[in-house]
């Protein structure tokens, strides 16, 4: 009898020791690194510089800077000189079920004064540099085995394959843009680099289509610049660059993770936060303009039924909601979460007509509009609509 009792204490005692792991693994902050290239494919090479190994470098540093903190839990899509596809690199985090997924590139130029950073989020774009960058990287399909089967006829040198991401709705855009953010702001601030293009850009980059978590991928500098090239070929400034990255990642964790700097917590990385809406204006008088982020969305007036609205850009900036700041564009509206501000051009509940808004979206040169779609007020997924 008492041998039955030491079992049951025994096995007690067990079931409580996995459960408490199991709930402080499940608890942790999962990050994806993503060193780009490896093995035969080297990347940009200039002047003995090799992005392939750089980038490693990078990787392997953040890695060790976030792993010094316990409730943060690294994967890594490669640690040492070896080729893995990019549909790969974005399951690697997908199994993982990780809360972001960061991949870390070197950028390259003909134009060797070129130089910066610059931090790209999921999207389509016609800017010529930005699918000039994402055809390079997209490139490395190319040496994969039976890549057009496997990317069901995605072609790298035409981005526009990348069949319905110019309507589609983006589930995790807001957070990407805040994590690219933070990292531009800690290349600015604490490196003093220059950030090219003044934000965070859109580009279809397929390792990036692929992974379902918020995403970025940081080009960290010009390996064809001789300046800045040395530079990230070195020690120190891997270290500098990797301590920032660093710093970006556990500021996003606070905030969207942890709850610290803001009363919303992610549960799960592909949980939208709420939307708040700001009053829409459609004239240019600042006196009309009440903005009131902190006001809960259940204070304002529901408008019933279907709508479309298109957005136009998402952005940690708060603008004023006056046609001067949207390429001439009226009837926009703005809702925001925690300190990411989402902008949207007009409304409609026809499907067709909110297509034609889009077309007039684009035109404006916001190539990377999208339709949004709202059933009693809430954000709801457009194709569920359309069905």
């Amino acid at each position: 009898m008492i041998i039955v009792k030491k079992i049951k204490y025994t096995i007690a005692i067990g079931l409580l020791i996995c459960s408490t792991l199991v709930f402080s693994q499940s608890n942790k902050f999962k990050v994806t690194l993503d060193a780009g290239h490896g093995d035969h494919d080297f990347g940009a090479v200039y002047n003995g510089h090799i992005e392939k190994n750089i980038n490693l470098g990078i990787t392997l540093k953040v890695g060790k800077i976030l792993e010094r903190n316990s409730s943060i839990e690294v994967i890594y899509t490669r640690k040492t000189d070896v080729f893995i596809d990019l549909v790969e690199r974005a399951n690697i985090a997908n199994r993982a079920d990780s809360n972001i997924f960061v991949s870390i590139h070197c950028n390259a130029n003909k134009n060797t004064v070129a130089d910066g950073t610059e931090t790209y989020v999921m999207g389509m774009s016609k800017n010529a540099s930005n699918l000039e960058a994402a055809k390079r990287e997209n490139q490395v399909i190319t040496m994969e085995k039976d890549y057009k089967q496997k990317y069901q006829g995605f072609d790298p040198n035409k981005p526009e394959t990348m069949l319905g991401m110019t309507i589609m709705q983006e589930e995790f855009i807001e957070n990407s843009i805040a994590l690219a953010g933070k990292i531009q702001d800690r290349f600015v601030q604490d490196l003093g680099k220059k950030s090219r293009g003044g934000g965070v850009k859109q580009a279809p980059y397929m390792v990036l289509h692929k992974a379902y978590m918020p995403r970025v991928l940081i080009e960290n500098g010009f390996i064809s610049n001789p300046v800045e090239g040395a530079k990230l070929d070195s020690e120190d400034g891997q270290q500098e660059i990797a301590e920032a990255i660093a710093k970006a990642i556990t500021s996003y964790k606070k905030e969207f993770f942890d709850g610290e700097a803001s009363d919303v917590q992610m549960e799960k990385p592909s949980q939208r936060v709420d939307d708040k809406p700001i009053n829409q204006v459609t004239e240019n008088k600042k006196s009309d303009v009440v903005e009131k982020p902190e006001t809960k969305s259940e204070d304002k007036e529901v408008v019933k039924g279907i709508a479309y609205k298109i957005q136009i850009s998402a952005s940690t900036t708060k603008l004023e909601l006056v046609p001067n700041n949207f390429k001439g564009l009226k009837n926009i509206s703005c809702i925001h979460n925690s300190k990411i501000y989402k902008y949207m051009y007009g409304e409609t509940s026809s499907y067709e007509e909110a297509k034609k808004l889009l077309n007039q979206a684009i035109d404006k040169g916001y190539d990377s509009a999208y339709i949004l779609a709202f059933k009693d007020g809430k954000s709801v997924d457009v194709k569920d609509v359309i069905k």
